[in-house]
Order: C-alpha cells, then structure tokens, then sequence
C-alpha cells in the first residue's frame, strides 16, 4: 500500500479507538466466547489464513529486492525470470487467499449478527409490555442494528487486524534488520510522527462523529415523529411550520458544519503524513542508497527496505491503538448484554397446564396490583435519560374479586384511570398479579403457556392497532394458515367486505401505518375481524367504540355482536348504553369494585352507578 493510504489508516485507527472507551469483565468475555462457539472452525481458518496473508505481506518485498540485485550483479535472465514468476505466483495465491478470507470473515462476521440479532428479539419479544411504554423505540432498534454490528467487529475486523498487525510487524522489523539495523531504527524513530498526531487527530475526530451523532439522532427522532400520520396531523393543527423548518435547518447546517471541519482535519492529517512519509522514503533512500554505494548494502535492500517501510507503518499504529480498539468494539457486546441481562417479568411455566375444553369461565380472587417500578423493567440508557425515574411500585389495584361465568358478558365500569383497563390487562398476562390469582377455566393463568393463553384470550383494544402492511397480512397475525374464504368470511361478519372488496388490491391493500388508511370505526371492525379470525373462547373489549361517531359505532357494535356470540366477554365501556344488556356490571373506583349488579338493580341503587347514569344522559339530553 502506498503512504497516503497508510496515513488514512493511521488516523482511521486513532479515531475509531477513541469511540466509547469503557470497563470490560471477564464474564462479559467469557459470554462473548460463547456466542463465538458455535463460529470455531471458520475462526481458526480466518485467524491462520491471516497469518498467511502476513506473512506473503512481507516475502513480496523481500523477492523484489532480491530481483534487483539480481539485476545488478548481471545474474542470469533464468534467475531474474524465476523471482518475477515467484512474486506473480505469490501475489495470485495472496489474492485468492485474501478472497478466501474474506468470506470467511464475512461468514463470521453474518453468522454473529444473525445470532445476536435473533437472540435480542428473541428476548425482547419476552419482555412485559411495562417494558415497551417506558422504552425509545429507536434506542432499542439501535441495540438491534448499530450495536450488534459493533459487536460483530469485534471478530471480523479487530481480532484478525491484532493477529496480522502483530505477525506483520515481527516479521517486517525481523527482515529490517537482517538487512540494516540502522535504517530500521531510523523507521522506528519516526513511528511517533505517525502515532502522536494520528491519536490527536484521531480524539478530534472521534469528537467531531460524536457531535454529529447527536445532531443526526435528534434530525431523525425530529423526522420521525412529524412525518408520523399523527404527528403530521398535530403539527397541521397545533404547530408552526416556520419553527419546525427553522430549527430542523440549523441542526442540518451544523451537521454541515461538522462534515466540512471533519473534510478539513481529514485532509490536512493526511497530507502532513503523506508529506512525512515521502521524506521519510527519501531519507532511505539516500541513507541507503550511501551505504549501497559503500559496498555495505546491496541495492536490491534498499528496495526491500523502503517497500517494507511502507508496509510497517500501519500495522504500527494500528497496534499502538489497538487496546482501546478492541475496548470500544467490545463495548458494543455489552450494551447488548445489557438488554439480555434484563429478565423478563412474565416467566414461562416449566410445566404448563392445559385448559379445559369448551366455554371458559374467567375468576379474579383477591387480587393485588401495582405497575413494576422501571428498574424492574427498564434500563436508562434504553429511555435516553441519565437516572431512571423513581415512581413506580404503587398499589393501583386493591383486593378485586369477581367471577364471569362461561359464556356470560362482564361490562366494567367507571370514572377513567379507575384500573378498569388494569383489570382487563391482567387476564391475558399482559402483567402478572402481586397477591391473588386470575383464574381461566378453573387454572391459574401463571401455569399456563403463553401460546394456550394467546389462543383462548382475544383482545379489541381502544386504538385497534394495525400494522403497515396489508389488510391479509394484519389478519393473518393470529392464523397464518387461514383460506381466503375464512377471511372474506370473517370480514363479512364484522361489516368489513364490502368495503374491502372495493378496495383497489383487495385483501392486499396496505393499510398504512397504524392502519391510518382506514377510518376509525374501519380500523376496528378489522381487528374485530383478526378477533373473529381467532375463535378465542374468551374476549376482552376494552373501550372498542370509545372514539367513534354515532354510524361507526352502531356498525362496530353490529360487529362485536358477532364476536361475543358463544364466547364469555368482558367489556369495559364508557358509554353505558352498551353494557345495558351484560350478565353483571362492576363499577370499579380508585381500583377497587364498589358496586356490582345488573343495569336495574344498579340505577335502583342510586349508587356511584347510578350517578354515572344521570350524569351522561342528562349530558346526552342536553
């Protein structure tokens, strides 16, 4: 390679060494060796084929001063002819071998992020939904990508660069100094030349990504939630454009400004080191030159000589770095343990129980519960903040009691944040109970797999959530192996096929992301659909029509109707005209159930329910 390359490395190396220095432990390495395993054979290979490679590094030199004293002496043409075919003959089995490894490299390097990628959303899949509304999305997306690839570095790029740097430079020095142990002290005085301003360099620069690392997260989180359908909207109702240009301009303008500087200290570092690499070859060369000409040195060494000089800088300075390196590619491992150290609240029976076949009856007996605290369920650096909020662990749910029978209708009433929702959550094991039990079918859902759980508990939640993609693929979430005529069936149930059937592609029209294609009522009679899809014995309604006009509500309701034939329900509702019917009505208050009874015996009461009552529909009549 030539010094300006050499130069770019150097500097290269300093920088990327002084990114996210940290502490590292031998059970991290230990971990780290684990998830290395299963890659053993293909390490060895890739870890010897660099050795190799090394060392032909080095024999390319050494041939070529070995053709020019050939020359010189006026050897024969057979011999000069022979070294030239030796160095082509190397240089073509340098040049397979470096293909060879690099695939090897780029199958370790794949194999791990593969490895790491799925073991991480694997894990988080795990994790209790506490854990997904306190963390940033793009913190945890970041872990997946950035990190894991970070990590991966660790083996393709920074081991196989410490195991050939360090083969290259003994080898290098060795034959220097068989040749003149002069010259090669005089190269190794000028290795500071290189090292020193590289690792200046090398903090400025580090200093500089970071800085632009800021400003490009904060564009992208900026971008991200303005070009979301609902931020979009709020910035339409709410915002100022202006501001909103002006202060996504002056990040972007800094971020220029960051790259010309960065543009700037790149080139004026690589000139000076090009600049003191020439004078450096021109020092041997005339160093070498006087002692060639003294009849102490051969000409042919002094080519190998300045050839190798070339090829020892890099390694060089790659190696001066190369601790700190190693530390902050390591580093990437650890925030990625850091995410798997994290033990997921809801735990999987090691022997589940089945649940009993036909209608299920679902029972809630003395039952405690309080929100986890966030270091039960969280990490700082995935919320982006420097401590983890305090609150948390506060009882919300006091000694609750109740039983819906097989196939009965429950509607839970009550002022809002009075743990109605809390209630509901807890019957799909979205959470765990801290005292108490829920019961499904007689079995407590603890000792029961989260997989039977997903099949006899359905949920309709008050946004409908959908996925940006097609309108088979949202429902194909809860059966993959359902026909199209199931789905059209399904569809039909829930008031949805005529509308689907005169979309432009039909089942696969894409929905939009959060399903914002569709209008509100739309959105949820499809995830009644996925409901009915599903045939889950028990389902849980939690505000379904909450947000709906008069005409989308009352075809939701047609729908739901649908949904709850056969099936035991619970429905939390905030209009009370839609749980007039149900089997018993809880009104629940400051997490506790202070009355229960049908619609009549409740408004005879002239309890809190009848209080709600009077409230909304003189409200309504008014």
């Amino acid at each position: 390679m030539d010094m300006e390359v050499t130069a770019y490395m150097s500097m290269w190396h300093a920088a990327n060494a002084e990114q996210g220095r940290s502490g590292f432990s031998r059970a991290s390495a230990r971990r780290i060796l684990a998830f290395a395993r299963p890659h053993k054979r293909q390490l060895v290979g890739f870890l010897a084929l660099s050795v190799v490679l090394a060392v032909l590094a080095v024999a390319v030199p050494v041939l070529a001063g070995h053709v020019v004293n050939a020359i010189v002496r006026r050897s024969s043409t057979r011999t000069v002819v022979g070294l030239a075919l030796l160095i082509a003959a190397l240089s073509l089995v340098e040049a397979a071998l470096g293909i060879l490894n690099r695939l090897l490299s780029a199958r370790i390097g794949e194999g791990l992020i593969l490895d790491l990628r799925t073991a991480v959303y694997d894990h988080v899949q795990r994790m209790p939904v506490a854990f997904f509304m306190r963390t940033r999305t793009g913190a945890l997306v970041s872990r997946l990508n950035n990190d894991v690839i970070g990590a991966q570095r660790a083996f393709s790029d920074t081991l196989s660069g410490v195991v050939s740097n360090v083969v290259a430079v003994v080898l290098t020095v060795a034959v220097m100094v068989t040749l003149s142990w002069q010259i090669t002290l005089l190269a190794l005085l000028l290795l500071p030349v290189f090292v020193v301003p590289a690792r200046r360099m090398g903090r400025r620069l580090a200093s500089l990504e970071r800085e632009a690392a800021a400003h490009n997260s904060a564009l992208s989180t900026q971008a991200t939630e303005r070009f979301s359908a609902p931020g979009a909207t709020l910035i339409k109702l709410f915002g100022r454009p202006a501001l909103e240009s002006a202060e996504f301009a002056a990040r972007a303008a800094r971020v220029r400004d960051i790259g010309v500087r960065t543009a700037m200290v790149q080139t004026v570092f690589v000139t000076a080191l090009t600049t003191v690499s020439a004078l450096a070859l021109a020092l041997i060369y005339g160093l070498g030159g006087w002692y060639a000409l003294r009849g102490t040195l051969d000409a042919g060494d002094v080519v190998a000589l300045a050839l190798l000089l070339t090829r020892l800088y890099a390694p060089l300075t790659a190696l001066a770095s190369a601790r700190v390196e190693v530390m902050s590619a390591l580093v990437s491992f650890e925030r990625v343990f850091e995410v798997l150290d994290l033990v997921p609240l809801i735990q999987e029976p090691e022997h589940p129980r089945p649940l009993p076949d036909g209608p299920l009856g679902v029972e809630l007996e003395s039952v405690c519960f309080a929100y986890p605290s966030p270091e039960k369920v969280s990490l700082a650096s995935l919320e982006e903040v420097a401590v983890l909020d305090a609150r948390g662990g506060v009882e919300v749910l006091h000694d609750i009691s109740f039983q819906v029978a097989p196939g009965a209708l429950v509607a839970l009433v009550g002022s809002s944040g009075a743990g109605k929702s809390t209630i509901a959550s807890l019957v799909p094991r979205l959470y765990d109970v801290d005292s108490g039990a829920v019961r499904l079918g007689g079995v407590d859902v603890r000792e029961l797999s989260s997989a039977s759980l997903r099949d006899a508990v359905g949920m309709v939640t008050q946004d409908g959530h959908l996925f940006h993609e097609s309108v088979r693929s949202n429902l194909l979430l809860v059966r993959p192996e359902a026909t199209d005529d199931e789905l059209w069936d399904v569809l039909g149930r829930a008031r949805l096929r005529r509308l689907v059937e005169q979309l432009p592609d039909g089942l696969e029209t894409v929905v939009g992301e959060r399903g914002y294609r569709l209008s509100g009522g739309e959105r949820q009679r499809l995830t009644i659909a996925r409901v009915l899809l599903a045939r889950p014995r028990v389902v849980i309604l939690d505000e379904a029509t909450a947000h709906l006009d008069s005409t989308s509500e009352a075809e939701v309701q047609a729908a739901l109707a649908e949904a709850l034939v056969g099936r035991t329900a619970i429905v939390i509702a905030h209009r009370l005209s839609t749980v007039r019917a149900a089997d018993a009505i809880l009104v629940v208050e400051d997490g506790r159930v202070v009355e229960r009874g049908t619609h009549e015996q409740l408004l005879e009461r002239g309890g809190r329910y009848e209080e709600l009552h009077r409230t909304q529909f003189d409200r309504v009549g008014r």
